[in-house]
């Protein structure tokens, strides 16, 4: 049985793009999780769980923002 060439250029293709999909919400994520764990620091916070936890905090953000079925930027649309 002979298959379809283009099939498997497709599947590279929609390959290529959920990685770079996935690279940009990683960068989002992690934008965010620095900017609250610096702001802090910043301030003169130094303890590492507080920190640790601003981090976390920052997180928060973009999966509100991905859970939100009305922004289309990451890919959770109605």
């Amino acid at each position: 049985m002979l298959q379809n060439p283009h099939n498997g250029s497709k599947a590279r293709k929609k390959g290529k793009i959920m990685l770079e999909t996935l690279k940009q919400v990683s960068l989002t994520w992690f934008r965010a999780a620095a900017s609250a764990a610096i702001a802090l620091y910043l301030a003169g916070e130094t303890d590492f769980k507080t920190l640790g936890m601003a981090a976390l905090a920052g997180f928060l953000g973009p999966v509100l923002k991905w859970l939100d079925p009305s922004a289309s930027e990451f890919g959770r649309v109605k």
